[in-house]
């Protein structure tokens, strides 16, 4: 016997097709959702330079590290920890930022924040489309009637039993000047189950048209709604395009960080080295007379510095690491190493532009400073739109419709021509109490004011960015030349000192100074190379120039120039 025929599995085999036929409702819901709001954001990307082509919120590639070079020479500066990066995943900085893009939380929020956006925006399209509906009722009633019969004069109560049903189908659409046209289809039936068998049925086709001619008339007014998401969607797209730029330059910055902490255990640990040589030379001087106590004692409390310094530089790395992690969206047990090889060739790459050249680029194709400006616009519009809402309401009403009347059950009921009826009038609502529209007016105007001040407001920060980025740019430039000389300077006087230690002439304070300056001087030099890099990425952002391509990575830009 089949089982599947067994009385038990029929209200299963419901409930299964039932949950099974919701699925696809609800998948096929997600695909229309995505198509239109995809197709949204496709319509206004040519409107946007640099924004991502091929944006999606779909994160359909899975972490992987194949295929990636793997850490296994591990320098000894790292002591004991450098035998959990062995066999670690080595990532390069155009690694990183394509991980960054496709894995991390933070950017994930920013492209469905931008989703959003789009979705609300085929809301208000939607608006103007034809819009359908459809309903039905049914309904049994029981009543009791009381009934005389002549036979006995006696009351009987009776029961009568009914059935009645109907349905409607409307369509309704507003034109772009105000327009609203509606038209129904309804039908009725109704018929008794007992007494008199009565059944009947009857239909309407109706339309309606309502169309204001004062307050909410026209193109402007109507469309006032749909204008402005159309336009917070362009909005949108600008500050996706812009965070994708800064995101870039922020996981570059956390990048060279990373490398520049690691620097810093490197040199620490040369440090560390050096300390441990002069202490044994000093010791051993000193068991032959030629040192005294107090030098041995000094570069003994060097050696104890040392090794607390490079302690702490492991830890500051390794947290730089961990964080470094969070950043592009991976976990912090993933074991990785940054590629040093990227430190190593980072070099002075700087603009030939002026100030003012600058700014006038940043004002020309800056895209936040566009939409400060359009959302000025914005604010004047809505005075217009606030002030049409303190008029009075007049709307032309027309309706008419085609009935059936009531027939029987035998055939169904058609409208029938010659049973017409129609209506036209004019429907007035005075502003007698105009309070929230009065408010409402008055707030546009104070918004209107504050945009204002916040395009000019824009334009100063925009100046006040590009100067200082200019300036952050020369000084580290500068910085990075005046830690050159100063790392050959400390070379050459550790090398001074190591030669008078081996002669027993070096003083302990000369040989701690000179080492830890040209420890200093060698993690400056790695800094205010990394800040000049930053800087630069930094500078060519605030010019609003920096272009990102679809993994994060940036274009390099070696001038610009005024078109």
């Amino acid at each position: 016997m089949n089982r599947c025929l067994q009385p038990g599995s029929v209200p299963l085999m419901a409930v299964l097709s039932f949950l099974l036929s919701a699925g696809c409702t609800t998948q096929h819901y997600r695909n229309s959702a995505d198509k239109e709001a995809y197709g949204a954001v496709a319509q206004k990307t040519p409107l946007v330079k640099n924004m991502d082509e091929h944006f999606t919120i779909e994160q359909t590639n899975q972490l992987s590290f194949d295929g990636l070079p793997v850490a296994v020479n591990v320098g000894d500066f790292l002591g004991a920890y450098g035998e959990v990066e062995r066999g670690a995943h080595v990532l390069s900085l155009e690694t990183a930022l394509d991980l960054a893009v496709k894995h991390s939380r933070t950017y994930q929020n920013q492209k469905e924040g931008l989703y959003l956006e789009s979705l609300g925006l085929t809301l208000d399209r939607h608006e103007f489309a034809p819009l359908f509906s459809a309903s039905a009722n049914g309904a049994f009633r029981v009543t009791t009637l009381q009934a005389d019969t002549n036979l006995t004069s006696q009351s009987n109560v009776l029961e009568e039993q009914a059935v009645s049903g109907g349905g409607q189908v409307t369509v309704s659409k507003l034109l772009r000047w105000g327009t609203r046209l509606t038209a129904a289809f309804t039908t009725d039936f109704f018929r008794f189950l007992t007494g008199d068998p009565r059944a009947t049925t009857s239909s309407q086709l109706g339309a309606t048209l309502v169309q204001p001619l004062w307050r909410g008339a026209g193109y402007r007014v109507t469309m006032e709604n749909l204008t402005q998401s159309e336009r917070n969607l362009l909005y949108a797209l600008r500050d996706f395009t812009l965070f994708r730029k800064r995101f870039s330059v922020d996981v570059a910055t956390a990048y060279f960080q990373v490398l520049a902490g690691r620097d810093a255990v490197r040199n620490g640990f040369t440090k560390l080295q050096s300390a441990r040589q002069n202490a044994q030379r000093t010791r051993s001087l000193a068991e032959e007379g030629r040192a005294t106590q107090a030098d041995l004692g000094r570069l003994e409390q060097q050696l104890l510095s040392a090794e607390s310094e490079w302690i702490n530089a492991i830890r500051n790395y390794k947290q730089s690491l961990d964080n470094f992690k969070i950043q592009l969206g991976l976990s912090t047990d993933s074991t990785i190493v940054l590629a040093d090889t990227d430190l190593e060739q980072l070099k002075i790459l700087h603009p030939e532009i002026s100030v003012d050249d600058s700014i006038k680029v940043a004002l020309a194709t800056r895209l936040d400073y566009h939409t400060a400006r359009e959302q000025y616009e914005d604010a004047g519009r809505k005075i217009g739109v606030a002030a049409d809402a303190l008029k009075a309401q007049v709307d032309l009403v027309a309706a008419a419709g085609i009935d059936s009347g009531q027939i029987g059950v035998t055939r169904f009921a058609v409208p029938d021509f010659d049973r017409y009826h129609w209506n036209a009038g004019l429907a007035l609502n005075l502003p007698l109490d105009r309070k929230a529209e009065r408010n409402t007016y008055r707030r546009s105007l104070i918004n209107y004011e504050q945009a204002r001040r916040g395009f000019e407001l824009r334009a100063d920060e925009i100046k006040l960015q590009v100067r200082d980025g200019w300036r952050a740019l020369e000084q580290a430039k500068r910085n990075f030349e005046i830690s050159e000389i100063g790392v050959k300077l400390a070379e050459r006087r550790v090398e001074e000192q190591n030669l008078l230690a081996d002669l027993g002439r070096a003083k302990a304070q000369d040989q701690v100074d000179a080492q830890n300056d040209l420890v200093n001087s060698r993690n400056q030099r790695t800094q205010a190379l990394v800040a000049h890099t930053i800087a630069r990425l930094q500078f060519w952002n605030n010019l609003g120039i920096l272009y990102i391509k679809d993994n994060g990575q940036w274009e390099e830009i070696t001038n610009a120039k005024l078109e």
